[in-house]
């Protein structure tokens, strides 16, 4: 026994303690409890105003008097009827897709510029990204005195070239565009850095595969980058289109909606139709139409993108 064998030497590891079962379980049951002031607070301020929504609907209120009468589906069946609310459905898909594809593709233009070996690319995306932090009311005001009809900075320039200003926020075939650039203008540097973050993911073993085999920029880009960076894509397309269906501080910073209801988004006149016309029952039908409108293009648009994501 004095001369062991080095395994017999070897110290034996201890096995280690056995928990047990009903300790995790109360553990489990602990950390479920984290769920309940996130549960509270979505209960309160979002699944029960719209409970509230849907019932106003179906009512007559006008948005103050306690006593308002039950209609049914009138408020639904106006919508259909309503002169105006094909403009404002029309106006509020331009808002949407609009923004949606033009933010996508400059911010994707910027990603790859400031992707590059550039000597003040910190500096630059900072100045993109900045408009992002500012208030979207402020922002309208803004581009409001760019483009406003007496003493606007672009009609200024105009009147060098012709003797009338032009009512550019008043042209209905003009202004929702104007809104539409405003809204793109603001947010870009979101999809430039939600692309930016894509493209770093990319080793750059791919490029150098690709340049030996003779690819040029645009084939790299074709068949490198652009299948690579489909998770980003799929990010920022879904969260631009839903800003944009939902835009509302711009509008009324810019036109208040006018002329009319010619730049009215579905947000916003939900917002005259309650405070203006004190009809809150067809602007809760609106918000309804808003939600299940909004809803339907986010998980389409969702589907299929996560479907090219997986084929790309």
């Amino acid at each position: 026994m004095a001369n062991q064998t080095p395994a017999a030497q070897a110290v034996r590891p201890s096995a280690p303690p056995l928990r047990s079962s009903g300790k995790r379980r109360r553990s489990s049951a602990w950390l479920n409890l984290l769920y309940v002031p996130a549960l509270i607070l979505f209960a309160v301020f979002i699944f029960y105003p719209f409970i509230k929504g849907v019932q106003i609907s179906f009512t007559n209120w006008d948005g103050y008097n306690q006593d308002y009468k039950w209609i049914g589906g009138s408020n639904y069946k106006r919508i259909f009827s309503d002169p105006d609310m094909g403009r404002v459905i029309r106006n509020t898909v331009i808002y949407g897709v609009g923004s949606a594809f033009l933010q996508n593709v400059i911010g994707l233009a910027y990603a790859l510029f400031l992707n590059m070996n550039i000597r003040t690319r910190g500096v630059v995306r900072t100045v993109i990204y900045l408009p992002v932090i500012i208030s979207s009311l402020i922002m309208g005001y803004i581009w409001y005195f760019f483009f406003q009809y007496d003493g606007g900075a672009i009609n200024d320039i105009l009147l060098l070239f012709q003797d009338e200003p032009s009512n550019l926020l008043g042209d209905k075939d003009v202004n929702s565009w104007i809104i539409t650039f405003v809204n793109t203008y603001q947010y870009l540097g979101i999809a430039m850095v939600l692309f930016l973050a894509g493209l770093q993911t990319i080793p750059k073993d791919y490029y150098e595969a690709a340049t030996i085999d003779g690819a040029t920029a645009v084939s790299r880009f074709r068949h490198v980058t652009w299948p690579l960076i489909a998770p980003s894509l799929t990010v920022s397309m879904v969260l631009n289109l839903i800003g944009g269906l939902k835009l509302f501080d711009v509008i009324v910073a810019m036109t208040n909606s006018g002329p009319g209801y010619a730049s009215a988004s579905m947000s916003s006149i939900m917002y005259l139709l309650y405070f203006g016309r004190e009809d809150a029952g067809y602007a809760a039908t609106i918000g309804i139409l808003m939600f299940v409108m909004i809803s339907i293009v986010s998980i389409v648009a969702l589907f299929l993108l996560r479907r090219r994501e997986v084929h790309a």
